[in-house]
């Protein structure tokens, strides 16, 4: 047994110099989470830190200022977050959960850098109708101060009180030029002005509608109400009349019955016309189901349809204590899939193209590619493409612009391509920490659908009424779901862009820097081959527009190769040097040369048994039977064969001591090899053995040591990989000479597991370069003097055979344990993080469990394992993608990427700071307890015996946490009385109900 754990020991090793290198190498980090929120349930915004927070329905807080200024938080409880609010002239907002929890988070500085960070929280167990005044940071109720509703239907005529009682507290809005008196509106229409110094009630407005909203007029003469019954009403307030009439009551999308209006402002302006802008109140009948924000400017009036529901919006204007006016600049518009920013200032009213927060899943995305070091050329091209296609958008600086990104420059532009059901190609900058929408390809234009590509798609009918607009990008619908992008490669030293669909298609592209107008070449390749007995049971193919199509600058289609049968393309490879394209599906593959326009050869590798592979994924519903019954087949077979290796005859002691011996044998196997074990053989019979995983080109040694040449390999669900040798003419005879190929190898794996990845090294052991890398001097040539190897990854282990003879050299399983199976694999550069002069190629490997691991090449040795994905969240392991540099990039949600790194020199993370402003107001200017967002919370050093500290802020609640409303409290002196407030600022939020 010593000798035994010894041999463990000294076999696999342990080198001080490697494991250092290795921290010099590897670290995991999950860095930032690009895309629009998951669930979206609240929304707030603080004029003083031009910060803006979104909450979601799983706990999540995230806050948003400039480009590259982001911080994230999550309440523990990771229930539904219902109002955010930020604590005024403070680094500090407070959050309302649906469990009645309030908590209370800071900005506060570590390292150079401002991090968002949960202070306190507390549970308030609330019942209606009463208002409290709570201090912070303790959270502590002012009893003496609660406003209770007695208090307030002692000051109104009794005959009302009759009629209606005050019910639940609907909103709390501050005078804003008298900081000693509060309107509350209740939900039965009862509207009160209340003093805080004496504790009464100081005028009464007495409404017929239910109430929804309030919002103050700048100057304080006046105030506006919105209401269920789709109404507005303006109401004066002076000091002469207690009790004044309605200025006016207007119904904007009258007379029919409407819908409620639940959010209104009144914004003001130097040439005298407001801005009203108000949430819904559409007509019922017709218009019930629209989601709708209405601006309203003298006889400019434009209802702005979203496709989502809206969660809340906020204007951003003038937010000067000094300024006569608010003259709004812009409209920000949280909807439940995208954020809607309209300029305000530019006629109109266009969109504001945003900087982060992009609608990822405006089309659902259905794969994605990512494309390392893009040379300036083609960045310029590709960003010239799309700024052709924003010029609907407005010119508009952000308006959210708070805090300062302090990340260093990216070191280089990386694209990240998302494909969509939709059949659009979307090119992401993802350089840095925001993710950025460049352009937008279509290939729409190709085929024959419903929806004619030259729809607008903002239509705008001035003449109809409601006058609705249509605004955002999220469009959830696909005019046909076999447009689906399946697969993307892209060349980014040629320009050649490659994509394939769900229907079979496959699109060759080449960058044009102009519109164009040509016809796309097509082509078919039948897989099948003619063969007899089989027949496709899926959807059609795309039909394809006859004659010339017009296609906007950036990437144009010049050849369509169409398969047959149109199943879903698994698997795309393309080599622009060469100018070849392969492609592959679930009955085989083929190589098309996109310069001739030419097919070279197609390989069926369907299996007799492939039945399913005929069904099409739009149309097939596989069966439990038939999945029980291989599930049995295969439990029969594993007892067979293990019967056959223990010996097929013999009585029941032999048989008993034979299963002894073998177990034995095994375990001392697996006690040699921990980290290893047998893999069961797959059966032939099983489904879908000739689908094609994965394409691979390679100029390498295949017939024979002394000659090289071009090759393309495949690998299938079965464990086959095919090996052809090409003959590709010289560039003089290119166009006369056609592409030859020729089946050279065909391997069979004994497992049968499915091949996932395919690579040659070169003999240094080094991967081969990409197409024209070389040319373009960004990698040295391959070493053709030594013997290549070939690497094969299944999903069940690595094995490396030497080429030309394809003879076995090295091989590693994968612990199975747990079912541990390879689903993603790709070559990663490491760069030492404490040298430029050292890096290393291995293999970053991503298992069905969620976890990362690295592989070293040649000798595949495990480095490091990182847990990241939990093995549960299937999709979130299927859409991972790893970049060049051991970055990666996973779905969370259907709209958001979570960014990770494996490299400790290649980090993409927020680094920002968020600087305490001048706080300034009417009457004063004070310091507010914090002098930047790296001092301790505001409130650290209170005596909770006193309520006279300056600076204390004092948060006015009321029960079921209908609104939030918070004032700040200071004193001139530290005798001042503790009543006396002389700076009054308020936030309202409103308080979404789910079922």
């Amino acid at each position: 047994k010593l000798k035994m754990k010894m041999r463990r020991f000294l076999r696999t090793g342990h080198d001080p110099v490697r494991e250092r290198l290795k921290r010099d190498l590897f670290q995991f980090n999950k860095t930032v989470e690009h895309g629009f929120p998951h669930q979206p349930s609240a929304l707030g915004y603080s004029p003083f830190l031009r910060l803006m927070a979104i909450g979601t329905r799983s706990g999540a807080i995230k806050l948003y200022g400039a480009p590259g200024v982001e911080f994230m938080g999550l309440h523990e409880e990771n229930n539904t977050v219902m109002q955010i609010h930020f604590i005024p002239d403070q680094c500090q907002l407070v959050t309302l959960l649906d469990d009645n929890s309030l908590h209370l988070w800071s900005l506060k500085q570590h390292s150079g850098a401002s991090e968002l960070r949960e202070e306190h929280l507390l549970y308030l167990g609330t019942e209606s109708g009463n208002i409290f005044v709570v201090e912070l940071p303790s959270f502590r109720v002012l009893e003496d101060r609660t406003i209770t509703s007695e208090a307030v239907l002692q000051r109104v005529p009794e005959d009302y009180c009759n009629r209606r009682s005050c019910e639940l507290v609907e909103a709390l809005r501050e005078h804003p030029k008298n900081p000693d008196q509060i309107l509350i509106g209740y939900s039965r229409g009862l509207i009160v002005l209340w003093d805080l110094q004496n504790n009464k009630v100081t005028h009464h407005f007495l409404g017929s509608q239910q109430l929804e909203n309030l919002y103050w007029q700048r100057d304080g003469s006046k105030f506006i109400s919105c209401h269920y019954d789709g109404s507005y009403t303006q109401w004066p307030v002076s000091s002469d009349n207690r009790h004044p009439e309605p200025l006016e009551n207007f119904v904007p999308y009258g007379p029919f019955p409407c819908k409620a209006i639940s959010k209104i402002y009144w914004q003001t302006t130097k040439n005298g016309l407001p801005y009203i802008i108000f949430q819904g109140g559409m007509p019922r009948a017709s218009y019930g189901d629209r989601h709708s924000i209405s601006v309203v400017h003298g006889s400019q009036q434009i209802a702005f349809d979203f496709t989502s529901r809206v969660i809340d919006f906020f204007i951003i204007f003038s937010s000067e204590p000094t300024a006569e006016f608010d003259d709004p600049s812009a409209m920000v518009v949280l909807a439940e899939e995208e954020l809607v920013v309209i300029d305000l200032k530019t006629a109109g009213w266009p969109a504001v193209h945003p900087p982060y927060l992009a609608s990822l899943h405006c089309s659902a995305i259905t794969c994605s590619h990512h494309v390392s070091n893009i040379p300036l050329k083609l960045w310029e091209r590709i960003i010239s493409a799309g700024s052709k296609q924003n010029i609907h958008y407005s010119s508009m600086p952000w308006p959210i612009d708070g805090g300062t990104n302090i990340a260093p420059d990216p070191p280089q532009r990386d694209l990240l391509l998302t494909g969509h059901e939709d059949g659009t190609v979307r090119f992401w900058d993802a350089s840095g920490v925001c993710l950025h929408l460049l352009y937008k390809l279509s290939t729409v234009r190709v085929f024959l659908t419903d929806a004619d590509p030259n729809d607008n798609m903002n239509p705008l009918g001035e003449d109809e009424w409601p006058p609705l607009r249509k605004v955002g990008t999220f469009d959830p619908y696909s005019d046909d779901p076999r447009l689906g992008i399946q697969k993307i490669y892209l060349c980014k030293y040629s320009g050649y862009l490659a994509v394939a669909g769900t229907a079979g298609q496959v699109l060759v592209m080449e960058l044009n820097d102009e519109d164009a107008e040509h016809v796309v070449d097509h082509a078919e390749a039948d897989l099948l081959q003619d063969q007899e007995g089989y027949r496709w049971k899926g959807h059609e193919k795309l039909k394809t527009r006859d004659g010339p199509v017009r296609f906007e600058a950036g990437f144009q289609p010049f050849v369509l190769v169409q398969c047959q049968p149109p199943a879903v393309v698994t698997s795309l490879a393309l080599h622009s040097e060469w100018k070849l394209v392969a492609f592959g599906t679930s009955h085989g593959f083929g190589l098309f040369d996109h310069q001739q326009k030419r097919l070279v050869f197609v390989k069926c590798t369907l299996h007799p048994s492939d039945q399913l592979a005929l069904e099409g994924p739009l149309s097939r519903v596989k069966s439990l039977k038939k999945s029980l019954r291989q599930s049995f087949r295969r439990i029969r077979r594993s007892r067979v064969s293990g019967r056959k290796r223990r010996g097929g005859s013999g009585n029941a002691s032999e048989v008993q001591e034979a299963n002894a011996k073998f177990d034995q044998d095994t375990l001392q196997e697996m006690e040699l090899a921990p980290v290893q074990r047998k893999i069961e053989a797959r059966s032939a019979e099983d489904s879908f053995t000739g689908f094609v995983r994965t394409l691979y080109f390679a100029d390498t040694f295949l017939r024979d040591s002394s000659r090289h040449c071009p090759s393309l390999w495949a690998g299938t669900n079965g464990g086959t990989v095919y090996a052809f040798c090409l003959r590709v003419p010289p560039a003089e005879r290119r166009m006369d000479e056609p592409v030859r190929a020729e089946q050279a190898k065909e391997i069979q794996l004994m497992h049968r597991a499915p091949v996932v990845g395919i690579l040659v090294l070169d003999g240094r052991s080094n991967p081969l370069p990409e197409p024209l890398e070389v040319a373009h001097d960004l990698s040295k040539s391959p070493d053709m003097q030594g013997s290549h190897q070939l690497l094969v990854v299944s999903e069940e282990q690595f094995k490396v055979f030497t080429l030309p003879k394809v003879s076995s050299k090295l091989k590693l399983k994968l612990t199975a344990l747990e079912g541990c199976r390879v689903r993603k694999v790709t070559v990663a550069n490491f760069g030492s993080c404490k040298t430029d002069d050292y890096s290393e190629n291995d293999l970053a490997v991503l298992t069905n469990l969620g976890d990362i691991q690295i592989i070293s090449l040649p000798f595949l040795k495990l480095q490091i394992r990182y847990p990241c994905i939990r093995k549960e969240d299937v999709s979130g392991i299927a859409s991972c993608v790893f970049t060049k540099y051991g970055q990666g990039f996973y779905l969370i949600s259907p709209s958001e990427f979570e960014r990770f790194s494996l490299s400790t020199k290649w980090l993409v993370e927020p680094r920002c700071v968020v600087d305490m402003p001048e706080v300034t107001s009417n009457n004063h200017v004070h310091k507010s307890g914090m002098e930047n967002c790296s001092s301790s919370p505001l409130g650290t050093s209170v005596n909770n015996s006193r309520s006279d500290t300056h600076g204390d802020p004092i948060g006015i609640l009321f029960q079921k946490f209908r609104k939030v409303f918070w004032c700040l409290q200071t004193s001139a002196s530290p005798t001042c009385d503790e009543a006396l407030l002389t700076s009054l600022f308020n936030k309202q939020f409103s308080c979404q109900e789910y079922t």
